[in-house]
């Protein structure tokens, strides 16, 4: 199988931007692009095949079509014909709203079998000056007081906040209350569900013109409520290597910060490949077969493909995922 780039799914969101379009050079007309769903076998929001042999289809096409073909034995073995992430870019021109996800067991017993809850990391792109993000508790609080603190509106109060820069790295298990605030845009990698239990949204309204609903309850039950050291990923740039940033159960995630060309042996990770040109341009070559790609494109390399290079035009930056 080729390499392949989808059409993205563009959300208009009460809290986005004005960036993407720019970002990923594309015309629209859509207002507030938030985000842009790169890959996404969500069934309300499945993103499809943008040229080639297999244009149309949807990526749950595909998945049953090609089975461990397309995303690895073991991947197709764990989550059969679900592809298992969801890939984004987010614009946030104001803050969003603080919030949490359940875990799988949560929103298996909560929401029904099947249902997944939602682990996630983010990789910051761009952040103007001073632009923060909350991730994490920066006091001990019960779940008494986390619920008065969100009856009164000062639930941010117990919230480790972040400013953040380019290159910033946050991984985000279920449980971990978190927002992107405004002046941040990030990459976004994550279980393939949107279960989002919103804690507080500043009592903005909607596009519909009406109040967003909250769901104090069932977040009060899925938050960690467990201080931490460190909300922060760190991580030491290496120029022209590949550096692995986050890995967990659900996604390995490395950047590519590259100037020349780097070759990286696909035959034995038995899983698809995503890969992300957060900057730059340049060509991936895939078993031979080149492929274009820039800024704000995302690939989707087969798990039947043994080898890759990233190729550099000038400069390129890439940020990949693939489940171990």
């Amino acid at each position: 199988m080729s390499p392949i780039i989808f059409e993205p799914f563009l959300r208009t969101m009460v809290w986005g931007g004005e960036k993407i379009a720019a970002y990923k050079n594309i015309e629209t007309d859509i207002p507030r692009i938030g985000e842009s769903w790169e890959i996404s076998a969500f069934p309300e929001h499945l993103t499809s095949v943008a040229f080639g042999p297999y244009a149309g289809k949807t990526i749950t096409d595909l998945v049953k079509e090609f089975k461990g073909e397309l995303v690895g034995e073991h991947v197709y073995a764990r989550f059969g014909n679900l592809f298992p992430l969801l890939i984004k870019f987010i614009d946030a021109g104001a803050d969003l709203s603080i919030q949490v996800h359940p875990t799988d067991e949560m929103a298996a017993r909560v929401h029904g079998p099947g249902s997944l809850g939602k682990t996630e990391m983010w990789y910051v792109i761009d952040a103007a000056p001073g632009a923060k993000l909350y991730s994490g508790l920066s006091k001990e609080i019960t779940p008494e007081e986390y619920e008065a603190m969100v009856k009164a509106g000062t639930i941010t109060d117990a919230l480790a906040c972040h400013e953040v820069h380019p290159g910033d790295v946050f991984f985000l298990p279920a449980g971990r209350i978190h927002a992107i605030c405004s002046g941040c845009f990030v990459a976004e990698i994550q279980e393939t569900s949107d279960l989002t239990y919103r804690i507080w949204d500043y009592g903005r309204l909607g596009i519909d013109g009406k109040p967003r609903q909250l769901h104090t309850e069932l977040a009060k039950q899925a938050v960690d409520f467990k201080l931490y050291d460190s909300y922060r990923t760190n991580y030491e740039p290496v120029p022209n290597e590949e550096v692995e940033l986050v890995s967990c159960q659900y996604f390995t995630t490395s950047l590519f910060d590259l100037t020349l060309p780097y070759a990286k042996d696909l035959s034995e990770i038995d899983s698809f490949m995503v890969v992300m040109c957060v900057s730059g341009s340049g060509s991936l070559e895939v078993d031979g077969e080149s492929l274009d790609i820039r800024q704000g494109q995302t690939v989707l390399i087969p798990a039947s493909a043994d080898d890759v290079c990233f190729i550099p035009d000038d400069a390129m930056k890439l940020v990949t995922s693939y489940i171990k």
